[in-house]
């Protein structure tokens, strides 16, 4: 939309079908974003200084400073943008959430998102094939000189002035992830389209185009167990581990559930899990919980006693009536119980400790969900500089950009922050439009 908007001739080939189109921002629900003051859904206010640290917390320090701080400033000037082309916004949701301050939520969700770009795009005279599955771009003398892609039966070839590579990261190529985190990969669910299969990032990487991330740091969280393979999506994760004890397949709890809330820390637990056994996990709630949360689109597992609810999900009924029974000895003074902040509410004497939300699991019926880790997108990706421009030899590339997943490696290091998916993909897609079309135009 940038680029066209700015006079460039624009062209979408899209490997998906229409109705897969939009790659994971289909599956997003909101938009981290600065703000001073109220802006748009959003209350009170949230700086850069504050949003910066945010992302600290959860990369380790594992990011670009330079980049980040211009992801986090210019998302304050694209919500607006975003309303101008037909986004619209709802109130934050609550419960374990918290986000009404710092993330503006979609109405209608992703694909409603989508929907709204497309149509906007449409109306700017951008052009787009859909399944139509690029598969080289050539290089010669630092600059792309035609690419390659395949619709139908039929390969095509064309030279564009410029190009923007917003195809995602690798996770839907579950051998490449198998490379790259062992066999235990295969296991992981894959929670996005499961065209991201990285294509065009193997090839331009394989040409010498300068990397960015880890191939095995990737945004990973716990989703559902019976969730479907590919393309899930936001639905089947479950926010109800706060409240819970998280146990293994031998019915061993193995870390803090309680360590922060929910949305600077859901994304962990992917990691966590795929660190398991059979890389699984196991949730274990009661009565008192089951209304604090958004419910996943599974419902869960339900029990009179614990006994019976192991039986049911596989678990030794033994060794979990003895887990519960040594967490809920070490729960305490329960009165301060807060289900949206950190309450301080903890154990004493276990290990793992749970630091908030430790309350005993004593009423029934109990109920559990089984985990998987969902993987959401790798951040092996393409290193870009402040214009979204791609290198190669300590060069720039003369005629090459990128947005979206593709580069976020260029920034998230490692964790994830919510919201910030969408950030990266906003504001480095509109420099990238913009940059492109500015060369487009001039030569």
């Amino acid at each position: 939309m940038t680029a066209a908007e700015a006079g460039a001739s624009v062209l979408i080939l899209e490997t998906a079908p229409k109705s897969y189109r939009g790659g994971n921002s289909r599956h997003t629900r909101n938009f981290r974003c600065m703000h001073h003051g109220p802006l748009g859904p959003l209350v009170e206010s949230y700086t850069e200084d504050e949003y910066f640290a945010d992302l600290l917390k959860v990369t380790g320090g594992k990011t670009d400073e330079g980049l980040a701080r211009l992801a986090i400033r210019t998302s304050e000037e694209c919500l607006p943008w975003m309303e101008e082309r037909g986004v619209r916004f709802q109130p934050s949701l609550s419960g374990t959430l918290s986000l009404a301050r710092t993330n503006a939520f979609f109405l209608g969700g992703g694909k409603s998102l989508v929907n709204a770009y497309y149509r906007t795009a449409a109306k700017l005279g951008v052009e787009v094939e859909y399944e139509a599955a690029v598969s080289h771009l050539e290089l010669d003398n630092g600059k792309v000189v035609w690419l390659e892609y395949k619709k139908g039966d039929q390969t095509h070839r064309i030279a564009p002035k410029a190009v923007v590579v917003a195809s995602g990261g690798f996770q839907a190529d579950t051998d490449w992830l198998a490379r790259a985190w062992g066999p235990a990969a295969k296991n992981f669910l894959i929670r996005g389209t499961p065209y991201n299969r990285g294509v065009v990032l193997a090839d331009l990487l394989g040409q010498g185009i300068e990397q960015v991330g880890d191939p095995t740091q990737c945004h990973a969280v716990a989703i559902d167990g019976r969730a479907p393979k590919f393309d899930g999506g936001i639905v089947t994760r479950l926010d109800c581990v706060p409240f819970s004890i998280v146990v293994n397949k031998n019915a061993e709890r193995f870390y803090d559930e309680g360590e922060d809330v929910w949305p600077k820390r859901y994304a962990i637990w992917g990691r966590l899990v795929a660190a398991q056994p059979d890389q699984v996990g196991y949730v274990i709630i009661d009565a008192k919980s089951l209304e604090l949360f958004m419910p996943s689109v599974f419902p869960p597992i339900k029990a009179q006693t614990i006994e019976e609810l192991a039986g049911k999900m596989g678990l030794p009924p033994d060794r979990l009536r003895e887990t519960v029974d040594g967490f809920n000895a070490a729960c305490g003074d329960t009165s301060n119980f807060h289900p949206t902040e950190l309450d301080g509410v903890a154990t004493s004497g276990l290990t793992p400790a749970k630091t908030n939300w430790a309350r005993p699991i004593t009423e029934p019926p109990f109920y559990g969900y089984s985990l998987r880790t969902g993987v959401t997108f790798t951040y092996l990706g393409l290193k870009v500089d402040d214009h979204a421009q791609c290198s190669m030899g300590g060069r720039h590339v003369e005629n090459l950009w990128a947005a979206g997943e593709t580069m976020a490696g260029s920034i998230l290091g490692q964790g994830y922050l919510a919201g910030f998916g969408m950030t990266i993909g906003t504001v480095f897609g509109r420099i990238a439009g913009r940059e492109a079309s500015a060369y487009a135009n001039a030569v």
